[in-house]
């Protein structure tokens, strides 16, 4: 395991978090939740029927006493979170609705994490990231200034460590957004022990090429540097030129960043996925994520692609993001 994880288990360990895993009967998340049980990480909540879970952790030979279960058609405070689910709602759904809606295991581990009940959830193994993240949006929120929640992968190999937003939630940010994403990203970095300077990147580098799309950037650029004047940020660039010290010399000789970013902001979605699966698949990046950014408390999409590793560490730095 690289030291980006052993950092966060240790941070994590000493603060005995609890972290909701509503794919209670998944394998990856079964297998999973008793490593980090078995270690003393952080307490699994799993959800589901609980002689179904169990039955299931003993098909597969994985030992989930340091689990709790918790099921949604027995669980004793049910009425007390119907009563919540409405008012956070504030008319949008009746009290009818509710009890239907939170028979949902991801609408019900969301409002365990809203009530303090849990301290941030895990989902996607199953589910896709609508699934997960319309529940999050709908009752934990955004934080106060943040319009938009956004998914960044952090991509490690050996010590190297890097941010890469956003690759998983919005199509087609605007410059708003953008400098929104940028913001949340070096507070992300920061988390991971990772300095942030921030690269906003295009297909043009300080004005090379002139479009609608080059100038989104570059006015992202401005808006993210008046409202973050201490974050080492600039923009537009191509990425050798955010990335290579000899080509920024070049293309760049008077940015902050000299070549030597590590949160590379990408323009929209398209390029951002792809761009995490080339470093992925061609650069050998073990990509973590996404982890999605700017909800007032942790919720985080797994890929259904995931095994139980990528469980394993992701449940991991929900814990951190709630520290």
């Amino acid at each position: 395991m690289s030291d980006l994880f052993v950092g966060l288990k240790d941070k994590v360990k000493s603060d005995s978090k609890r972290i909701v895993f509503p794919e209670g009967l998944d394998e990856r998340i079964l297998t999973a939740a008793s490593q980090l049980g078995a270690e003393g990480i952080l307490k699994p909540v799993l959800i589901g029927n609980e002689e179904k879970v169990v039955q299931k952790a003993q098909e597969l030979q994985v030992d989930v006493s340091g689990s709790e279960i918790i099921d949604p058609q027995s669980y004793a405070a049910f009425d007390e979170m119907v009563a919540s689910f409405v008012e956070r709602r504030k008319g949008k759904n009746t009290e009818e609705q509710a009890r239907e809606m939170l028979l949902d295991e991801n609408y019900f581990g969301t409002m365990l994490v809203y009530m303090g009940k849990a301290d941030g959830l895990v989902s996607g193994a199953a589910h896709s990231t609508a699934d997960t993240v319309r529940p999050a949006l709908q009752i934990i929120k955004t934080k106060p200034g943040i319009k938009k929640t956004s998914g960044v992968f952090i991509m490690v190999k050996e010590e190297e460590k890097y941010i890469f937003a956003d690759c998983a939630i919005n199509i087609a940010p605007d410059s708003q957004d953008l400098a929104e994403i940028a913001a949340a990203s070096a507070d992300t970095a920061e988390l991971f022990d990772i300095d942030p300077r921030v690269a906003m990147l295009s297909f043009s580098t300080k004005g090379s090429a002139k479009s609608e799309e080059t100038e989104k950037v570059a006015e992202a650029v401005k808006i993210a540097k008046e409202q973050n004047p201490n974050l080492p940020l600039d923009g537009e660039f191509q990425f050798d030129a955010a990335f290579v010290p000899a080509v920024a010399e070049k293309k760049a000789p008077d940015s902050v960043l000299n070549g030597d970013a590590n949160v590379f902001i990408f323009p929209g979605l398209e390029a951002g996925n792809i761009g995490y699966k080339i470093a992925q698949r061609l650069g050998n990046y073990d990509a973590v994520g996404p982890i999605l950014q700017g909800l007032n408390q942790p919720v985080n999409d797994l890929s259904r692609g995931c095994v139980a590793d990528d469980v394993y560490k992701l449940a991991i730095i929900t814990a951190a993001q709630s520290l």
